[in-house]
């Protein structure tokens, strides 16, 4: 099983290549270059540098968000047309549950955040095996903690955690909590969530795969008032 994974959802640009749950190549760029001119290219280099093309891939693994809604709308519509073309299956995987792939196994609770500016942050609440405890947040961070006190042993992890770092441990000061240092998007964390998607039968039709936003973006909430 080859599956080619890719991720736009954050300023990182990443594309893997998995061999079952293996993987065989990864280029990340964070160049502050628009996703748009990035990805194309890194799709190509990184099929080229494992010698082979999207023909031998079984399925395109995209992260759906939330994060940025250009980076992410980007890497669905390019991952859409190679599916289309090539009649590749889609694994969809939230920036979430790979990012709080990048802490698998470390602690009994692994919580995944994002910022989304003026205090608000995504936020994803795992077991160690990344099974998803809760409905996805978008929310203040203060309520968010509010929801986080119920849980021990946690460890966060994403950008969102490591900008709150300082309201989170006051808040939660009675609490074993720990701050990941890998708090970016890559493309081993996503492929291996991709992989488990794909044992498990979970994957879609370029026609069916859909962003998860979470929220409405800056211009459309402008636009409301």
């Amino acid at each position: 099983m080859k599956i080619l994974v890719a991720d736009t959802s954050s300023s990182v640009c990443a594309v893997g290549v998995f061999e079952n749950d293996k993987l065989i190549n990864e280029n990340i760029l964070d160049n502050g270059r628009t996703h748009s001119e990035n990805f194309m290219p890194l799709v190509d280099k990184t099929l080229k540098s494992t010698n082979l093309n999207l023909n031998d891939m079984d399925y395109i693994a995209v992260s759906v968000g939330p994060g940025s809604f250009t980076g992410i709308r980007i890497g669905i519509a390019s991952c859409k047309a190679m599916a289309e073309f090539k009649n590749i299956k889609i694994i969809p995987v939230t920036s979430l549950e790979s990012l709080a792939t990048n802490e698998i196994g470390s602690k009994d609770v692994i919580c995944s955040m994002i910022d989304a500016r003026n205090n608000q942050v995504y936020c994803g609440i795992f077991d160690k095996e990344i099974e998803k405890q809760e409905e996805y947040i978008a929310d203040d961070i203060l309520n968010v903690v509010e929801k986080l006190k119920k849980y021990d042993n946690i460890i966060f992890v994403g950008d969102g955690s490591a900008l709150h770092k300082d309201t989170i441990s006051k808040l939660l000061n009675r609490k074993k909590i720990f701050f990941s240092t890998n708090n970016k998007q890559n493309a081993n964390s996503l492929g291996i969530i991709a992989y488990k998607k794909a044992v498990k039968g979970e994957y879609c039709t370029a026609d069916e795969l859909v962003p998860l936003y979470l929220r409405k973006s800056q211009a459309e909430r402008l636009k409301q008032n």
